[in-house]
């Protein structure tokens, strides 16, 4: 069976929210640069990963020394399995991290979430956005080839993103912005969601950064 390659990778709204609770809540309790978890959804025919909802896994590094570093794999195998019982067209398609760039380590990380599926997308959520620009980045593995004969290794090629919702998780979002008291860091990301909902309702086509209107 050849492997399935990612062709674009579409990230529901409720992901990116709750990522970005995930980052705040472990800030306030410690010093952890970064947060990780598994990412939910499908795969439709045309080889877009959709990303419809997240979790939080337990995870740790040792940011002097990449190659130490700690992923619950038995709470990702519990967490796998009561997904499965609940919603079986989700299943794991890979995972995010707060990046917010690559990490010396995410292909070994990268390496276990493939054991739960088949060529994983890893999405790099950036929860303290400072600029305009789409604020996720995906990526998959491939195989990198030496010229000089040696073992080939793991590396990352990109694939684009955007953040792509139905109509009800464009009324939640704006429901969140007018009616919640909420971190700083939230309200800057539902602001950016939903100035990108009421561009792309008359604007659907247009390229999706361009969409991502700065209303701070």
């Amino acid at each position: 069976m050849p492997v399935k390659v990612p062709t674009r990778v579409v990230v529901h709204p409720i992901v990116l929210l709750s990522v970005v609770d995930h980052f705040n809540r472990l800030r306030k309790i410690g010093n952890q640069k970064r947060v990780v978890g598994v990412l939910l959804g499908s795969w439709r025919a045309s080889g877009v990963v959709d990303v419809a909802t997240s979790y939080a896994v337990p995870f740790d590094e040792d940011e002097r020394e990449p190659s130490v570093w700690f992923l619950d794999h038995n709470y990702l195998e519990n967490m796998n399995a009561m997904f499965r019982k609940v919603n079986a067209r989700e299943h794991i398609v890979g995972w995010y991290h707060t990046g917010p760039k690559l990490h010396p380590n995410d292909i070994a990380i990268h390496e276990l979430i493939a054991k739960f599926c088949a060529n994983p997308v890893l999405v790099i959520v950036d929860a303290k956005p400072r600029d305009l620009g789409l604020p996720t980045d995906a990526y998959y593995s491939v195989e990198e080839v030496h010229d000089d004969g040696t073992p080939t290794t793991k590396t990352f090629e990109h694939v684009a993103s955007e953040i792509g919702a139905e109509e009800a998780e464009e009324v939640g979002v704006e429901h969140l912005l007018r009616l919640h008291s909420l971190t700083s860091s939230n309200h800057i990301f539902l602001q950016k969601l939903s100035a990108v909902y009421s561009v792309s309702r008359t604007c659907c086509h247009t390229n999706i950064d361009e969409l991502l209107i700065s209303t701070v």
